[in-house]
């Protein structure tokens, strides 16, 4: 059975994601994140066990490996 997105009604498939959030004033970049992705419109759904993973993560800062610089622009300034 497939799964289909809760949005756009397009089909969502299993894939490894790069996953961006702000958490404190800080950036953080979690990568080889496993996701549901939409075919159509690219909304992605995480299981209960993924979802409680990424915020461990981000509360406890674990599995942090390497810190880089990042450009930040200003869309009013654009």
């Amino acid at each position: 059975m497939k799964n289909i997105c809760v949005f756009c009604g397009g089909e969502i498939r299993e894939k490894i994601v790069t996953v961006v959030k702000e958490c404190q004033g800080e950036v953080f970049i979690v990568e080889n994140v496993p996701a549901g992705v939409c075919t159509q419109c690219g909304e992605r759904e995480y299981s209960a066990t993924v979802a409680s993973k990424l915020e461990m993560i981000l509360k406890e800062r674990k599995a942090v490996q390497k810190k880089m610089l990042v450009p930040v622009a200003d869309f009013s300034l654009a």
